[in-house]
């Protein structure tokens, strides 16, 4: 049984470093990230992407704009075969003091060991009155971004999170964030 439960361990450690190295920050070396380009903000809440041109090619979903000048940006949700949804995206600190995810846990006490991250995070179903908790593996640990601590002012860090997915008839859903307003998004098929 402790071999079946190390060798998930080792499985589930790979998927996650392959995730984690898909969501690479293009090659910063960590000295500040993206530079902020210049979108028009939308209002609190959800944004639709924009056609007008922007520094990095990707979708916007949905744009969630929090307090001290966190935004947070969702650019994909795609469920894929194996019954997930992974919901990618940055997050920018626009402010003038360096940030910490450290309230993006959430309150479960059992993902209290992913630390600074996105564990937090919740796909809410309204239709079908459905939540959706990030995966976890089985340390504990969620299947997300952790180490989001020390993001200095104007530096922008790639985020993921993998959710189970809700039924296929479900492709609209609320992304909720602690701290943050919640941002409808919509789930493609991957």
């Amino acid at each position: 049984m402790r071999i079946q439960k190390q060798g998930l361990a080792a499985i589930v450690a790979v998927v996650l470093a392959a995730a984690l190295a898909g969501c690479g920050g293009g090659g910063d070396e960590g000295k500040g990230g993206t530079t902020p380009s210049s979108k028009t903000s939308a209002p609190k809440g959800s944004a639709k992407a924009s056609a007008t041109p922007t520094d990095t090619p990707e979708q916007i979903l949905a744009q969630m704009k929090g307090e001290k000048g966190i935004t947070v940006t969702v650019s994909e949700a795609t469920r894929d075969s194996g019954g997930f949804v992974t919901v990618k995206g940055t997050i920018t600190n626009n402010g003038t003091d360096s940030f910490n995810a450290s309230n993006w846990i959430g309150q479960e006490l059992a993902v209290a060991k992913s630390g600074a991250s996105v564990a937090g995070a919740v796909l809410v179903d309204p239709v079908g009155k459905k939540r959706y908790y990030v995966l976890r593996d089985t340390d504990g640990i969620c299947l997300c971004t952790t180490k989001l601590i020390g993001i200095r002012p104007e530096e922008t860090r790639p985020f993921f999170a993998q959710f189970p997915a809700p039924p296929e008839s479900t492709t609209e859903v609320e992304f909720q964030l602690p701290t943050m307003p919640p941002a409808k998004i919509t789930i493609a098929e991957g």
